[in-house]
């Protein structure tokens, strides 16, 4: 669907039904270059147990029109936006990587807007390596090659998926190659520039669950861990043997964990 947020045309996929008012609300984040199809397993399902849902591409990515956001606060500000445009008052925000970020600084400052929280592959922290930066600014596909690399866990490297005939890498690269020039370094800049997340941690009170990966070299264990000892009552589920792509790695366990989680509220 077309959503008009701050005069712009955004859009979101929302599972296959219309969103409903009436029902309870689950916005769903994506991570740093990536779209709302990272979420087609996990948006479907909700939408059709009792939920709507949107699953949105963040301005200037995917099919959303308008510039780029280059701050995670900007973006949670925005999120804030795009709820009241779907009608809602608040949602539960589900978030990948830099998708968790933006719902982690929603939930902090915007606590009426929040229902339940669910961040995917988030640390306390999330420096991204000179070298990265340095090569999605100069859009080199050597950034590309290192987000592949570096995100999936050991594993997807060799096939290995949970959805037969799909190629995880492969799959997760195509995305990132149709990205505007620019796309991919603004979300990691604002990544790596977003240093307050154990302040905002400290300030969560929706009911928060923490999916982590095992092996996950982006954000490491011990860095979600932490975050997590600084919400509150919060949850972890830790998927042995997992990457940074959990959503393309292990997405049974992944839904299983939302479904926990969204029931919290």
């Amino acid at each position: 669907m077309i959503l008009n947020v701050d005069g712009v045309e955004i859009f979101a996929t929302t599972g296959g039904k219309d969103v409903d008012p009436k029902l309870p609300l689950v916005v769903f984040l994506h991570g740093a270059g990536f779209d709302h199809s990272m979420w087609a397993l996990f948006s479907r399902w909700f939408s059709h147990h009792g939920y709507s849902v949107l699953a949105p591409d963040l301005p200037g990515h995917g099919k959303s029109k308008g510039a780029l956001i280059p701050s995670i606060s900007g973006m949670a500000d925005w999120v804030t936006r795009l709820i009241a445009a779907a009608g809602a008052t608040k949602a539960g925000l589900v978030g990948h990587s830099m998708g968790s970020l933006i719902a982690l600084d929603t939930a902090a400052r915007y606590p009426d807007k929040v229902s339940a929280l669910s961040l995917i592959g988030v640390g306390c922290a999330m420096p991204v390596s000179p070298d990265l930066l340095n090569a999605a600014k100069d859009n080199d596909h050597d950034a590309i090659d290192m987000v592949s690399i570096w995100g999936f866990g050991f594993n997807a490297t060799l096939g290995g998926s949970q959805a037969p005939g799909l190629w995880m890498l492969g799959g997760g690269q195509r995305v990132l190659e149709r990205d505007a020039p620019g796309v991919l370094f603004n979300d990691l800049a604002a990544c790596n520039d977003y240093k307050d997340a154990l302040g905002a941690a400290a300030k969560v009170t929706a009911p928060t669950t923490l999916i982590l990966g095992e092996r996950d070299m982006m954000t490491p264990l011990k860095s979600g861990k932490q975050l997590a000892a600084a919400i509150a009552g919060s949850t972890q589920v830790v998927l042995p043997g997992a990457g940074h792509m959990l959503t393309a790695e292990r997405p049974d366990d992944v839904l299983a964990a939302l479904v926990t989680a969204n029931a919290q509220k």
